[in-house]
């Protein structure tokens, strides 16, 4: 079974318990169904169809969700654009996506369905059979090496991903999820959203993510979780000392899309109270491959044990298993995407043999858990030594005044790469970059000693709130 009839099973099954809330409305079970329905209503007036695609150009708002229910109510598969983009960037996905209606603000360009048309009045269509095959999710990759792709996520992938994290998270009706990630990235979707409404629970969605106001949020709200990435974490941990707040409704905060430096986790849990379970996926995994376990060991430093139904392996470049590693993390499961949309030759690479090929390097510790060394295309060649800057970054992070910290490689005339890092410090915090350079010596082999360091108030984040490295490699200037 699909997630299509999703609302309409809630709304029988507890018809006034809350599910949906934003900023501006709270509906219950029973109103958010209707509310889907109305809004299918006018999707098919606008000539939505099984097979169709509807792109939504939105922040994160009630109304995203409802459109995402409304186009799978009608077999129609959904493409959530970042409404940050450009209207050039957000022309050529809705144009590769094969958008056959654009909803988002009134007058915004490209935008042929005004959100503010989606429920004016009450309305119906009828459900459609949506097969598991059928897609429902075209989510685009941030395209850092080249033209965003569009993954394919069918409703089978959907279904897979979502039972996989309530079993993880072990999500229930009490649980009360609180969105403060992008709805155009599938993390927020799935874990934030699909996942509490499927487990019988609630979400509230908290608009753009502000560090001072967060933890007001989390005292009105009350939810029971959120899912957030380590930038995050660390604008968090860094907040003034007088910041107090009260988080016990708070069962757990998870963090995904990129590494979490161990020494980041501690300074949060420590200060807050609240246990972080790290996890890693791709958006062609249609989310989440592994979970430190909720309620047995965590292991800081790790990004835990594959879920249920997934198998992870460890490849070298010819393609062998490998039993320790490190080598490239690879995946296989009901939650591996369809394909790259339009583009075969880069789905044929990227899935081989019923493996996916995620690009990272991983190895596994004693206990079976997963351990990121770096991405493949991070890694710096000196002089023929493959440097890992990972390795590099958690060094600064053991730092007591490194907030963030980056490394990427940097054009050298002799050795051909060398490593350079960008640190942020904690507010009110100070180190020098001779101190951070003794720090590392102490720890460091040295041809993994950065060859300089530059200091800022923050590093430049990604739509999805990551490290943006490719940034950074483009301010870059040759070393020799």
């Amino acid at each position: 079974m699909t997630l299509a009839l999703l609302p309409e099973e809630r709304a029988c099954h507890d018809p006034h318990g809350p599910c949906l809330a934003d900023e501006t409305a709270a509906l219950d079970n029973l109103a958010f169904a209707a509310r889907v329905r109305a809004a299918a209503a006018v999707l098919r007036a606008h000539g939505v169809s099984p097979g169709d695609v509807v792109a939504v150009v939105l922040p994160n708002r009630a109304e995203l969700v409802v459109t995402l229910f409304a186009a799978w109510r009608l077999g129609a598969a959904v493409t959530p654009v970042n409404p940050a983009l450009t209207e050039n960037e957000a022309r050529y996905q809705i144009e590769d996506a094969g958008a056959d209606v654009v909803v988002g603000e009134a007058g915004a360009p490209l935008v042929t369905l005004a959100v503010t048309g989606l429920a004016d009045e009450p309305g119906d269509a009828p459900a459609v059979a949506v097969d598991d095959t059928a897609l429902a999710l075209l989510v685009y990759t941030s395209g850092t090496t080249g033209r965003p792709k569009g993954v394919m996520l069918d409703h089978a992938n959907v279904r897979a991903m979502t039972e996989m994290v309530v079993a993880g998270l072990d999500l229930g009706p009490r649980d009360h999820s609180l969105l403060v990630l992008p709805l155009f990235h599938v993390n927020g979707i799935v874990v934030s959203v699909l996942s509490a409404l499927r487990a019988g629970g609630r979400v509230s969605i908290g608009g753009r993510f502000r560090a001072n106001s967060f933890f007001g949020t989390v005292e009105r709200v009350r939810p029971t979780y959120f899912s957030a990435v380590p930038a995050i974490y660390a604008m968090l941990a860094g907040l003034p000392a007088e910041v107090r707040p009260d988080v016990s409704s708070l069962r757990l905060a998870v963090c995904g899309a990129a590494p979490m430096p161990a020494q980041l986790i501690a300074r949060f849990e420590e200060r807050y109270g609240v246990p972080v379970v790290e996890g890693y996926g791709l958006s062609e995994g249609t989310c989440a491959t592994t979970i430190n376990p909720v309620a047995d060991r965590r292991k800081p430093g790790t990004v835990g044990l594959p879920l249920p139904g997934q198998r992870v392996a460890l490849m070298d470049p010819q393609g062998r298993v490998l039993t320790a590693g490190p080598g490239e993390v690879v995946v296989q499961g009901p939650n591996v995407m369809r394909g790259y949309l339009n583009r075969p030759e880069e789905t044929a690479a990227t899935i081989v043999d019923g493996w996916l090929h995620t690009g990272d390097v991983g190895r596994f510790d004693e206990d079976g858990y997963l351990v990121l060394v770096d991405r493949i295309k991070d890694m710096i060649i000196r002089g023929g030594e493959n440097l890992y800057p990972k390795e590099i970054e958690n060094v600064l992070h053991a730092h007591p005044a490194v907030l963030e910290a980056a490394v990427v490689g940097a054009p050298d005339a002799v050795l051909g790469e060398v490593p350079v890092a960008f640190v942020a410090l904690y507010p009110g915090a100070h180190a020098t970059v001779e101190e951070l350079l003794a720090h590392c010596r102490e720890r460091l082999a040295k041809i993994k000693i950065p060859v300089r360091i530059t200091m800022g108030d923050a590093l430049p984040k990604n739509p999805v709130g990551k490290i943006d490295k490719p940034e950074l490699r483009r301010s870059l200037t040759p070393i020799g």
